[in-house]
C-alpha cells in the first residue's frame, strides 16, 4: 500500500466530510468558533487518527506475539502554540492490563510499526494546490 487517497467535500454550512474507503467521518468546529459541532475539529481527528493507528499497530503485534491485551487505552493529549497555530507537543499515555513484561515491548513495537506517529515524528513536506472546476 505505497499511496492512500482521501477525499473530502463539504457537508452542510461549515463541515466536511471524509471519504476513506468504504467509511466516512464528519468534521467541523465547534459553535463557539463558528461551525455547527456536527463532528471533531480536523485538528481533533489528527489526534484521533494517531491513536487509531497505534492502537491497531499494538492489537496487531499482540495478536501475532499471541500475547492477551486485556484491557487496553490510550490518552492522547497536544499541545497547541505558535502563531499560525500548531502541536508543539503532543503525549500519548498507554494503559493497559497485560503483563509487565510484554506490554513495554508491545507499546514500543506498535509505535515503530505506526505511520502517523512515524510521519509526525519525521515531519514531511506538504504541498497545497489550487484547481477549478
Amino acid at each position: 500500500m505505497p499511496e492512500m487517497t482521501i477525499t473530502l467535500n463539504r457537508k452542510g454550512t461549515t463541515a466536511s466530510e471524509a471519504h476513506i474507503r468504504d467509511h466516512r467521518i464528519v468534521m467541523d468546529r465547534p459553535t463557539e468558533k463558528g461551525g455547527e459541532n456536527a463532528g471533531p475539529m480536523g485538528g481533533e481527528a489528527l489526534l484521533a487518527a494517531l491513536g487509531g493507528c497505534f492502537m491497531s499497530n499494538l492489537v496487531a503485534a499482540a495478536q501475532a506475539r499471541e500475547v492477551e491485551l486485556g484491557e487496553i487505552d490510550v490518552r492522547i493529549t497536544g499541545n497547541i502554540a505558535g502563531t499560525p497555530p500548531a502541536y508543539d507537543r503532543i503525549e500519548m499515555i498507554v494503559t493497559g492490563s497485560a503483563s509487565v513484561e510484554s506490554l513495554p515491548k508491545l507499546v514500543t513495537m506498535a509505535e515503530r510499526g505506526c505511520i502517523a506517529a512515524n510521519t509526525l515524528k519525521a515531519g514531511l513536506a506538504l504541498s497545497v494546490e489550487t484547481q477549478f472546476r
